[in-house]
C-alpha cells in the first residue's frame, strides 16, 4: 500500500478544515473548539491537527492534514509537516494583508520549499479581488519561490482537488 501526505497549513479562518472535509471518503476528524481569541472572527478554531483520507484506488490513498493557524501553534506546524510529500498554502484575500500573512507560512517552511511541493489557494478572491493573483506571484518571486497560486473555493471540491491533483504532479516532476 502507498499513500502520500499532504498538509494545508495557513491563517485562521483560510479553510483548511472545510477544505478536508470538502475532499475526504471518511468521516474528517477535527479538533474545533470554541474560539475564544476576540480578533478571530468565528465560531471554533482547530487547535490541534485535522485529518482526512481520499481513496485513490489500487491500495493508494493521500492523507490530508490541516494544521492550526494561530501562531502560537506554529511548534505544531513542523511536526505535522514531517514526511509529507506536499504542502497546499491556503490564503484569506479578505484579511487586512493577505501577503503578510502568507509571509508568515512561508518563513515558518522556508526550509522545507526547495526540496516539497506546494501550491497556494487563495480564497475569498470574488470579494476581495485585491491582492491579485500576479501580485502572489510577484511576492513569491520576490523570495526566489516558484510556486503555482490559484483562486479556489475550499467548499468546492474540485477546487480542492485541483490544489492537491497539482501537488501530486510536482512531486511526480521530482521523482
Amino acid at each position: 500500500m502507498k499513500d502520500f501526505k499532504i498538509v494545508f497549513t495557513g491563517p485562521p479562518g483560510a479553510g483548511k478544515t472545510t477544505a478536508i472535509t470538502a475532499l475526504s471518503d471518511t468521516p474528517p476528524v477535527a479538533t474545533d473548539v470554541r474560539n475564544t481569541d476576540a480578533s478571530l472572527s468565528k465560531g471554533s478554531t482547530t487547535v490541534g491537527l485535522d485529518f482526512g483520507l481520499i481513496d485513490l484506488g489500487g491500495g493508494q490513498s493521500v492523507r490530508l492534514f490541516g494544521t492550526p493557524g494561530q501562531p502560537r501553534f506554529k511548534f505544531m506546524w513542523r511536526v505535522i509537516a514531517t514526511d509529507a510529500l506536499g504542502l497546499v498554502i491556503l490564503n484569506d484575500n479578505s484579511l487586512p494583508d493577505p501577503l503578510a500573512e502568507l509571509a508568515i507560512y512561508l518563513d515558518a517552511y522556508k526550509d522545507l520549499l526547495p526540496a516539497m511541493s506546494c501550491v497556494v489557494g487563495v480564497g475569498r478572491m470574488s470579494r476581495n479581488p485585491s491582492p491579485s493573483i500576479d501580485d502572489y506571484s510577484d511576492m513569491l518571486a520576490r523570495r526566489g519561490l516558484l510556486l503555482p497560486v490559484l483562486s479556489a473555493d475550499v467548499r468546492n471540491r474540485d477546487d480542492v482537488l485541483m490544489l492537491v491533483e497539482i501537488v501530486l504532479a510536482q512531486a511526480e516532476t521530482r521523482v
